[in-house]
């Protein structure tokens, strides 16, 4: 291959600038809706659930079917599946900037029809909502490949994977303010109406006023997206997508010496070159791309794919944890605005203990130790506390051995975060070419989902224990949580392994890190000092 464009080589050098802060933001906020969406929807369904499924003289609070549960919660995931692949393979062929705003609109509008579904029946109304929820998802799939190949084509080498585990991390933040918005809502609707538990009136306690809840919670998160939209489609098309791709180093150079405030020369010249190497003929669907990418392929799909198993999965068990420490009290001692609060409270204090410092952990140390590193003790410290669980089950189960329990589960979220929940994201936008970059992480990012509808619908199933008695009244028989737990730690144990697949990519340039660079500009590159190998 002929030498690095200078365009390119900018970018690889580059200071860190207020740019990269700014496309940090604007990315993130992306990220920062997906999941307040994704996750938001947990904090609703108990709410869900008495509105629409409490009898008219009721003895119990109503609760959500086990099968309009998995619709309301998994429709989304199936969605952003399919917008994976979709916008994946649609940022390669018209661009990123182009498709980039589409996503954000399509999360912006669903986002506001999920809090407008109505209807005649408990029936219309959940249909409605999964009918939003999966076109919500589908969008929010098109923002996992699109963000993070676009913040590894505008960052520098140095600090390429924080840039893109800062945006990654805009997921914690947005699963902690979705439970935010949710005790800030809730608690202002029990302070003005001041509903009794369900054991004082079972009536009163289902105030009309609670449908409002759930739907100001759900249309929350278009707000802070909306706002960046106008952000989004002032940034040029990255540089390596205007050279490498569409082949026009002269706007690439022109876009680039505007963000960088240099000047940068467009050689043409260089990029005829450039593009006619035989390494950048071949297409997805070849022996070539299977003989030079198909193990790191390999490598990033299955590890998402196990990572998510585990990483939804995991949520199974946040409501034995939070009822056995009285986190969430029984629902009849409580009306259903409180309901909402306790279960937000729980939920945000997890988040705000595990999750969002290991984004920061991951974000402070992957241009540090690397990648790779990252990963395999993620996976190795998530299996070795899945087991630490799961062998002792009814040692953990006892009141007075509870708080170890929650110790330990909350670092299992710390190294899924400070581990593959973030590096899996990462990777998979730097080791494959400019003109499949935006595909490969699609694919890597579906695959990453199909393991947590396994996750999130498979071991529900699982996770049940064989009580006869419960499956006379529609229960399945499953496995019980010890032994889905310790298959979740052979799981975590496997994708351990399979991070052997994936390449270090800290330090290099994207030419680098997708063997696309040649021997030449290699060896120009260390001998000048700017390359960690």
């Amino acid at each position: 291959m002929a030498k690095q464009l200078e365009v390119l080589n900018a970018l690889d050098v580059a200071k860190t600038q207020w740019y990269h802060f700014t496309a940090i933001v604007i990315a993130g906020m992306g990220f920062f809706t997906d999941a307040y969406d994704l996750f938001s929807i947990s904090l609703v369904t108990k709410l869900l659930g008495r509105l629409y499924y409490t009898e008219p003289n009721p003895t119990r609070p109503g609760t959500l079917p086990i099968s309009v549960s998995a619709a309301v919660n998994g429709v989304a995931l199936c969605g952003t599946l399919a917008g994976q692949l979709f916008f994946g393979w649609l940022g390669d062929k018209l661009g990123r900037k182009k498709v980039y705003g589409l996503t954000l609109v399509m999360m912006v509008a669903a986002s506001l029809a999920s809090g407008l579904s109505f209807g005649h029946s408990a029936k219309s109304v959940m249909t409605c909502l999964c009918f939003f929820r999966f076109w919500l998802g589908f969008g929010i799939g098109g923002d996992y490949p699109l963000s993070a190949t676009i913040m590894s084509e505008y960052a520098n080498k140095k600090t390429r994977g924080a840039f893109i585990a800062a945006v990654f991390a805009m997921q914690g933040v947005g699963i902690l303010v979705s439970g935010v918005v949710s005790l800030i809502v809730s608690a202002g609707f029990e302070s003005k109406f001041k509903p009794p538990s369900f054991e004082e009136d079972p009536i009163l306690s289902l105030t009309p006023q609670s449908d409002y809840i759930w739907r100001i919670i759900l249309m929350f998160g278009a707000f802070p997206a909306g706002l960046t939209y106008y952000y989004r489609m002032q940034m040029p098309e990255t540089a390596r997508y205007t050279a490498l791709v569409a082949q026009n180093a002269k706007q690439a150079a022109a876009d680039m010496s505007k963000v960088l405030q240099v000047n940068i020369e467009a050689e043409e010249d260089k990029l005829s070159d450039l593009v006619h190497q035989k390494n950048n003929q071949f297409g997805l669907f070849t022996k070539e791309f299977a003989r030079v990418y198909g193990i790191r392929l390999i490598g990033t799909t299955t590890t998402w794919f196990l990572l998510d198993i585990a990483f939804y999965s995991q949520n199974l068990f946040q409501k034995d944890i939070f009822t056995s420490i009285g986190w969430i009290p029984s629902s009849t001692k409580m009306s259903a605005i409180r309901e909402v609060y306790k279960v937000a409270r729980a939920q945000t204090l997890i988040a705000l203990c595990g999750t969002v410092p290991g984004y920061w952990f991951t974000v402070a140390l992957i241009d540090v130790i690397g990648r790779w590193i990252i990963q395999v003790i993620g996976f190795l410290m998530m299996t070795i506390f899945m087991f630490a669980i799961a062998f002792p089950y009814d040692y953990w189960s006892q009141k007075e051995h509870r708080i170890g329990f929650i110790i330990m589960y909350g670092l299992t979220f710390f190294f899924a975060n400070f581990g593959p929940n973030a590096t899996t994201f990462v990777v998979p936008a730097e080791i494959f070419p400019a003109r499949l970059r935006s595909t490969c992480h699609g694919i890597s990012a579906a695959a990453g989902k199909a393991g947590a509808i396994v996750g999130a619908f498979g071991f529900v199933y699982a996770s049940q224990e064989r009580d006869p008695a419960k499956r006379d009244h529609g229960y399945p028989a499953g496995i019980g949580k010890k032994n889905s737990l310790i298959v979740l730690g052979v799981i975590n144990f496997i994708g351990m392994l399979c991070t052997f697949m994936v390449p270090e990519s800290m330090g290099k340039s994207l030419e680098e890190a997708a063997n696309e660079a040649s021997t030449e500009d290699r060896e120009e590159t260390n001998v000048s000092g700017t390359s960690q190998v």
